[in-house]
């Protein structure tokens, strides 16, 4: 059984994921967070593919404000050459707060629109 902290995470990532739905017009921009990176990936649900993804390590990002807004432009920046503009923005049960937004920022910045 997993402890309550993690048991929480899940829920609030099923919450969000059964309304958040990726098509090929508009794909999931989904974000991972830990201590050490930032990970973001660009997902076509319909085919089950990845189109783009980027890391704080592909980056040569530190993770702070600044690191996660690099993400976001890198992302925005692979997301254009393969062709996408517009995403649906999934938080993967993040707090839309500091990193996170830094990140979603970023993509903004770089060309994205959700």
């Amino acid at each position: 059984m997993l402890p309550r902290k993690l048991q929480d995470r899940q829920n609030r990532k099923r919450r969000i994921r059964s309304r958040i739905r990726g098509t090929s017009q508009r794909p999931r921009l989904t974000v991972y967070r830990s201590l050490t990176q930032i990970r973001v990936q660009v997902i076509d649900d319909a085919s089950g593919k990845t189109l783009c993804a980027a890391s704080s390590k592909e980056a040569k990002a530190n993770m702070n404000l600044e690191g996660a807004k690099k993400v976001g432009e890198l992302i925005a920046k692979k997301a254009k050459d393969a062709g996408v503009t517009t995403v649906v923005f999934d938080r993967n049960a993040y707090q839309y707060h500091g990193r996170v937004k830094a990140l979603a920022d970023g993509a903004r910045e770089g060309g994205l629109t959700f």
